[in-house]
């Protein structure tokens, strides 16, 4: 049987803290509460984190304002310094490289997307795509043709000689995204990147995300406040409160098993047919039993269910050998969308 490989980044029991002595203070203190921070005139803006983002997985980091999510993602990034802890990518722990290897790391293997888009005004869309690539002393004809590469693949060729002020806000996120991946990144760090957004702009980004995702397969990691959008994108989900990770699962797993009242709080108003799988909801096979048709078991509910409602006989579920594994009944179905928030 084969091993599962290395994560392409993790952390390990990192720790920022905010305050003097920070440090020291970890090294003296163990199980460490609210009280002792505040006594030390301390601020714990991640606590303990642990997480692993597997090759090509879409990784999301959520929680409410102040949990700790963007903290931890800079920490992952380096950009600010975990008070203690490991951060290891590509198999190197990266609180050992020195801030010139960091930058070089950076510029050459890490994307990065915020929530302001951080565009310059003075230059144009392939200008703005192509800056990383300058920066990394690429010729004009490399570099520009690179960045055309990526200005097509978001949707933006024809608008290469626009200025920023010159189009919508999707749009500019659109360049603010193709700039973080004409680098060629092997991780994709993005920061709440769509929360500026009207709603209908926000969905339609989503759209793109993953059609982006579809074509590059990238490791990304993505940290949003909205767990509608997280269930929308993730492979799995860590859910943050007061800096500290309070679960991580796939979005079907944390609505079945919330590890507490706090992660079941975020999925009290998500439709579970969106979420839950026919796997989850099907029950024992019947092999000779006459049935309506196959569904896989990944398939999510909501799919399944006009199908399911008009079929006055079951389905069978089969993996993705093509086994039947168990049965789906337009009842199980019903049961779950009898049961929509």
């Amino acid at each position: 049987m084969d091993s599962k490989p290395d994560p392409i980044l993790s952390c390990s029991e990192v720790w920022k803290l905010f305050g003097r002595n920070a440090q020291q203070f970890l090294k003296e203190n163990n199980n460490v509460t609210d009280d002792m921070l505040s006594e030390n005139g301390l601020i714990g803006a991640v606590r303990d984190a642990s997480i692993e983002v597997d090759e090509g997985e879409i990784f999301i980091i959520m929680g409410l304002s102040g949990s700790g999510k963007s903290t931890l993602l800079r920490c992952l990034a380096r950009l600010i310094e975990p008070t203690s802890g490991q951060v290891m990518f590509e198999g190197e722990n990266l609180l050992n490289h020195s801030e010139k290897q960091m930058i070089q790391i950076r510029r050459h293997k890490m994307g990065m997307v915020f929530q302001h888009f951080a565009l310059m005004p003075h230059l144009t869309v392939l200008g703005n795509v192509a800056f990383p690539l300058e920066v990394q002393g690429i010729d004009r004809s490399e570099r520009e043709n690179r960045a055309l590469e990526v200005i097509e693949l978001v949707g933006l060729q024809g608008r290469e000689s626009y200025y920023p002020r010159e189009l919508s806000g999707g749009q500019q996120q659109r360049v603010g995204i193709a700039r973080s991946l004409s680098v060629e990144p092997k991780i994709w760090f993005l920061d709440e990147p769509f929360s500026a957004l009207d709603p209908l702009i926000r969905r339609e980004m989503q759209d793109e995300f993953l059609r982006i995702q579809s074509v590059l397969n990238k490791t990304i990691v993505f940290i949003t406040h909205d767990f509608n959008e997280a269930v929308r994108l993730a492979d799995r989900i860590a859910i943050m409160k007061d800096g500290a990770i309070i679960q991580i699962g796939t979005p079907e797993e944390l609505v079945i098993n919330p590890a507490d009242d706090y992660v079941e709080e975020f999925t009290n108003d998500l439709s579970r047919a969106k979420v839950l799988s026919a796997k989850t909801v099907m029950s024992e096979p019947e092999p000779d039993a006459q049935v309506g048709g196959r569904v896989s078991s990944s398939a999510k509910i909501q799919d399944l269910a006009e199908e399911l409602i008009k079929s006055e006989l079951p389905f069978h579920v089969v993996d993705k050998n093509d086994n039947v594994i168990g049965k789906l009944t337009r009842d199980a179905v019903v049961d779950v969308l009898v049961k929509q928030p």
